[in-house]
């Protein structure tokens, strides 16, 4: 591990203008410690925020809920007002990590983590996340767990969060405060897709710190659930995962909002999806034709073509699960 310089703040105006002079946010320390210590992350000094006081859960006007940033992914999950009117939420949280970790770790933190590419962990790998212009490993090597949807030339490394892709289903935004104010973003738009910048993943301003998630109102009545297929059931990443929410009333679907991860680059919204079943009314046969879309764009690499299938079944499924309450 490189030496460090360490700052304990109290303030967010402290730790705004510690920000600006270079510094990197800590409050859990569960993925910036483990990439400090495999000397892919070499910050010059830490800026410890855990003392701010962002650790509220407040319902909004309507409906929706405000998470601060340094509430950890354990209180946001075991939340009575988060379980019960976004359960997609909670058990994206809860499928996440592990139960150690989810104890320590925050929401701010867990937007902010990076991949979990082995290339981009491995010093010795060509990685233009780590070192832009020096290549990507993945697209030749063994590329099972990348990605197939928002890929670049530049980069194939799929988004590591559960939350996230909730979040994206539910049009959440996230607050940040910086040296020019305070300003909202979609999650949707802070978490970028790598292009030809793939070093670039958050749409951070130089000195801007996240200080809340905001869930809006969402239409009533709304079901909604996660589900996350990996290799293995305890502490391990998404091969894909499906967040659906579903506002259903008459008998008919007024609104779907569905997102997928293990497949993306970033959290990906399955837009024709929802276009498929907005105004249809719930069936077996509605699940199996919208889920075909759920891979539309797609473009597998050598070891990952079977994410596509698997996509399509993640999607039926789970729509199926919540569009259908027994």
């Amino acid at each position: 591990m490189y030496p460090f310089a360490y700052l304990k703040v109290d303030s967010e105006d402290a730790a705004v203008a510690a920000l600006c002079a270079g510094g990197r946010p800590i409050a859990g320390g569960t993925t910036l410690v483990d990439l400090m210590r495999e000397e892919v992350e070499r910050p010059e000094t830490l800026v410890d925020i855990a003392a701010l006081p962002l650790r509220q859960i407040a319902t909004t006007p309507g409906g929706g809920v405000l998470i601060g940033a340094l509430v950890t992914m354990t209180q946001a999950a075991s939340d009575a007002f988060v379980r019960t009117s976004f359960p997609v939420v909670s058990q994206a949280l809860e499928s996440s990590a592990s139960a150690q970790l989810r104890n320590m770790a925050t929401i701010g933190g867990n937007l902010m983590q990076r991949t979990r590419c082995t290339y981009f962990r491995d010093l010795s790998a060509a990685c233009n996340k780590r070192e832009p212009g020096s290549g990507c490993a993945a697209r030749e090597g063994f590329n099972r767990t990348h990605a197939i949807l928002g890929a670049s030339a530049a980069c194939v490394a799929t988004h590591p969060s559960d939350l996230a892709v909730a979040l994206v289903a539910l049009n959440a935004s996230v607050h940040l405060r910086g040296p020019d104010g305070r300003r909202q973003l979609t999650v949707q738009d802070f978490l970028l897709p790598p292009s030809d910048t793939p070093q670039l993943e958050q749409a951070l301003q130089r000195g801007e710190l996240i200080t809340a998630v905001e869930i809006p109102a969402p239409p009533r009545p709304l079901r909604s659930g996660y589900l996350k297929v990996r290799d293995r059931q305890s502490f391990e990443f998404a091969l894909t995962s499906a967040a659906v929410a579903l506002s259903v009333r008459g008998g008919v679907i007024r609104s779907a909002m569905i997102a997928a991860a293990g497949v993306g680059t970033v959290p990906w919204r399955l837009g024709a999806v929802e276009r498929q079943l907005v105004g249809q009314r719930p069936s077996t046969e509605l699940w199996q034709r919208a889920a075909v879309h759920a891979a539309d764009g797609a473009e597998p690499l050598r070891h990952n073509g079977f994410k596509v299938g698997l996509l399509r079944r993640t999607v039926e499924r789970q729509l199926r699960v919540v569009g259908e309450p027994g």
